[in-house]
């Protein structure tokens, strides 16, 4: 019989457990934000796939794994998705490529490790071009949000590289016409190399040189 004060002997003969936690319920707003997330995932999945014209509210709610009445709790109709899949998808696509540039310096590496990023993306997320390209004609009012929205934030961040010298200084109207010829280069390389999934050095290395040393510097 083992003596009462000699806890090692009753402390191995107790099992040790701990109890399971009990998983946190989401809330109301938060299984709305999940559903939402879900509904537009599917729906950029399938756009990017198969494009807008052959995209059904059927196939967005079968893809999401909800009910399709659930899908005019979020959208009026198949129209007020695609009016807002392209700025959701592109905010997506600015949110990675902000957080690779976490520990990226300032200046010309800054733009060239943010071009890096952006080829990066569309490999890792192909259908993001037929997205785009296609929202011009099916979406036209989210495709110009999204070019408003990219515009206004590359013009934002060539701002700081002037204001912290590590750009020429240039008058607003000026900066944002580089921000459109920056903004059609990497456009242009991107859609040139789409079908091969890898854009070369060789043009990474093209752009960084205009960048770097200007066309006829």
């Amino acid at each position: 019989m083992p003596n009462p004060k000699d806890t090692t002997t009753a402390e191995a003969e107790v099992p040790s457990f701990k109890r399971p936690r009990k998983k946190t319920k989401l809330t109301r707003d938060e299984k709305a934000q999940l559903t939402y997330r879900n509904l537009m995932d599917a729906a950029a999945d399938i756009v990017g796939e198969m494009g807008y014209a052959a995209t059904s509210i059927a196939k967005v709610t079968e893809a999401a794994g909800v009910a399709h009445g659930t899908f005019y709790n979020y959208f009026k109709d198949r129209q007020g998705l695609f009016d807002v899949l392209l700025p959701y998808v592109g905010q997506k696509m600015t949110d990675q490529i902000t957080t690779d540039l976490t520990h990226v310096g300032t200046g010309i590496e800054r733009e060239i490790a943010r071009f890096r990023a952006y080829c990066a993306y569309l490999k890792a997320n192909p259908g993001f071009y037929r997205v785009l390209y296609e929202a011009e004609v099916f979406a036209p009012v989210a495709h110009e949000a999204h070019i408003k929205r990219l515009s206004d934030g590359y013009h934002r961040a060539l701002k700081r590289a002037m204001e912290a010298g590590d750009l020429r200084r240039m008058s607003d109207a000026e900066l944002a016409a580089v921000v459109s010829i920056l903004l059609g280069a990497r456009a242009y390389i991107a859609m040139q190399y789409k079908d091969s999934g890898d854009i070369p050095e060789t043009a990474v290395q093209g752009y960084a040189n205009l960048m770097r040393y200007g066309l006829f510097s």
